[in-house]
């Protein structure tokens, strides 16, 4: 399954996320748009988050090794866990990024094969496999 690993691409997969920002800083972000020293705010907050990631890249390198988690787009299809349960050996998702189970996946297979899920970023499954999976969740 190991094949099924991407490493991330800049800006082709992405989650929304929202923050509350106070007036003052708020201001600041938009003196130095205005100034040109970026194109917009998302610019500003991308690449200040992008920053303190390069920051802190080496103490996360080590983190996501001692972790063993996946780096990047991780997707489990039907294929894969019918494969793990007719081995009959379950497993572990451990990602750095995005998990996708396919939308064709039933609960019962998930239970069946899934033995805990760790993401770290976003995990996107059907309503359905999230719920059976919520004790298995962290």
């Amino acid at each position: 399954m190991s094949e099924n690993v991407h490493q991330p691409r800049p800006k082709a997969d992405s989650e929304k996320i929202t923050i509350n920002l106070g007036f003052v800083d708020l201001g600041n972000i938009d003196l130095l748009v205005r100034e040109g020293f970026y194109s917009n705010r998302t610019d500003l907050i991308r690449t200040a988050i992008r920053n303190q990631i390069d920051r802190h890249a080496e103490a996360a390198q080590r983190s996501q090794l001692r972790s063993e988690l996946d780096l990047g787009i991780r997707h489990f299809s039907r294929a894969d866990l019918e494969e793990a349960k007719a081995s009959g050996v379950g497993f572990d998702i451990n990602v750095l990024g995005l998990a996708t189970i396919a939308s064709d996946v039933s609960a019962e297979l998930a239970l069946s094969t899934i033995r805990s899920v760790t993401v770290l970023g976003a995990f996107h499954a059907s309503a359905e496999v999230k719920a059976a999976l919520a004790d298995r969740i962290r």
